[in-house]
């Protein structure tokens, strides 16, 4: 069985790996040419997305917004119109429901399958193969799905029916992000009282202040001095514009959302766009023109 793969991205490619090591036979495409070498290293093969399109019996996308999906997969001449009947299109780009939805219509069309599994956690877990996936799809779809999942990931949630996943990942995306504002402008006040920043780590870790950003990403991330993009401020703004489209479409008001997308949008006027979006706190320290926030080596958060 060929799996096809289109989407080598920071995180498509961890994923793209470990189902090649792990069994699959990929074949696989991607615009950069770097990461593509990567997997024919592994023993992957190489196709343009028609070729993958008639060769694969499932196609994974993993793409950077729903217009790259429309045009890999939906437009005439994409994918869909190289696939034969039976194919599964498996999803897992973060993208707008009106798009998901249309794939879910198109594939039924066209006696072919969908599922929309977009990704939980960062581009670490996917190169270990712990990525925790939203998936939405009906049972016999998930089923099919499974074992391409449990290969990339550790954790599964069939979150629903078609298109569950995308609105999952929305919802789970909404508090992932703010919150990397929030603490942003908490610890930025932090410095500017001249707070230690091990204590005031040590206090807001011992209390329900606390968030899994702050206590399990960014430690590791800007804090540590590492701001290279495990997911970056560009994604996160682009996640942002999904969030509040698709709140205001289901007449939902986001106040928080759109804010912190405000913000955001001024971190890419600053040239931030391509740091990893836990340099939220880079962003504030540096426009209130205070030290940025860092921790001394070997800092081990209180148990």
């Amino acid at each position: 069985m060929i799996i096809g793969f289109i989407g080598l991205g920071r995180m498509g490619r961890g994923m793209a790996s470990n189902l090649q090591t792990k069994g699959f036979q990929l074949m696989v495409h991607d615009v950069v040419e770097a990461p593509v070498k990567e997997l024919l290293a592994l023993g992957a093969k190489r196709g343009t997305p028609a070729e993958i399109a008639a060769a694969s019996d499932i196609v994974v996308t993993m793409l950077p917004t729903g217009k790259e999906v429309g045009e890999v997969v939906l437009a005439p001449g994409g994918v869909l119109d190289h696939a034969k009947p039976g194919t599964m299109i498996l999803d897992m780009s973060t993208i707008d429901p009106e798009t998901t939805d249309r794939l879910h219509e198109e594939t039924r069309k066209r006696g072919m399958t969908a599922v929309d599994a977009p990704v939980g956690r960062l581009a670490w877990h996917a190169d270990r193969g712990q990525s925790l996936f939203m998936v939405g799809a009906d049972d016999a779809d998930f089923a099919r799905a499974k074992p391409l999942l449990d290969a990339m990931g550790t954790t599964i949630h069939h979150s629903g029916g078609p298109g569950a996943g995308t609105r999952m990942k929305l919802v789970n995306n909404y508090l992932a992000i703010i919150l990397c504002q929030m603490n942003a402008e908490a610890l930025s006040l932090s410095q500017r009282f001249g707070l230690d920043l091990s204590k005031t780590l040590d206090v807001l870790y011992g209390t329900t202040a606390t968030n899994g950003q702050l206590k399990v990403n960014w430690p590791n991330k800007v804090l540590a001095g590492d701001t290279e993009p495990g997911f970056s401020i560009d994604l996160a703004h682009k996640d942002l514009t999904l969030i509040v489209q698709a709140a205001n479409s289901a007449r939902v008001p986001v106040p928080v959302a759109a804010a912190a997308r405000e913000a955001f949008s001024q971190a890419r006027a600053r040239g931030y766009g391509q740091n990893d979006f836990s340099a939220m706190v880079d962003v504030a320290c540096d426009i209130a023109q205070i030290e940025r926030a860092r921790l001394p080596k070997g800092y081990t958060p209180p148990v």
